[in-house]
């Protein structure tokens, strides 16, 4: 038996009970003393649980109405309150990218003078973040005309009843895309 195989075979019998005995580990117990009190550690809320805690769905009687513009559709609920507006369950500013699109869309509550009375939920799918804030600008008008029809007017000569019915054209056969065409090619 040469030296190598002797060591082999010491190694190889005594690494995996090594392991065993490395993997489980019991956990350090701290005792309180008369001079120190005992710590007590809480755990850190996970993301989810801090978004659940700040979002809490409003309950009573709300107006709805959907809203939509190219893919994304709206699901938007008015209930009375403060002003706060969450949008997928995150307050307005997290969702948002841009200031133009919180602008956007609280413009149907602050044309008609009703910002600051109704606590805005929304759910939106599809599309992209500017479609989203427009599907959610339509869908808070629309409940606004079912919350007062009187709004109507208003609402209507400023545009925000009406769907934007401009979306992507389809991509045509022998084509790149839905108008252009291949690269002509002279050699």
């Amino acid at each position: 038996m040469t030296p190598k195989d002797a060591k082999k075979s010491e190694v190889s019998p005594e690494a995996p009970a090594e392991d065993v005995k490395k993997e489980v580990k019991k956990p350090k117990k701290t005792l309180a003393r008369a001079d120190r009190p005992l710590e007590v550690k809480e755990d850190k809320p996970s993301k989810k649980a801090k978004q659940s805690q700040e979002y809490k769905l409003p309950s009573g009687k709300y107006y709805y109405a959907n809203g939509k513009r190219k893919t994304s559709v709206a699901r938007v609920r008015l209930y009375k309150g403060d002003g706060s507006i969450f949008i997928n369950e995150e307050p307005i500013n997290k969702f948002c990218q841009t200031k133009v699109q919180v602008e956007l869309i609280g413009f149907p509550l602050q044309l008609t003078g009703t910002a600051g009375k109704f606590n805005i939920t929304a759910k939106v799918t599809g599309g992209g973040p500017n479609s989203q804030a427009e599907a959610v600008r339509h869908g808070i008008a629309k409940a606004l005309e079912v919350f007062d029809e009187t709004l109507r007017p208003t609402l209507k000569h400023a545009g925000l009843l009406t769907r934007d019915p401009r979306s992507k054209e389809r991509k045509k056969y022998g084509l790149k895309k839905a108008r252009r065409g291949p690269q002509f090619s002279k050699r």
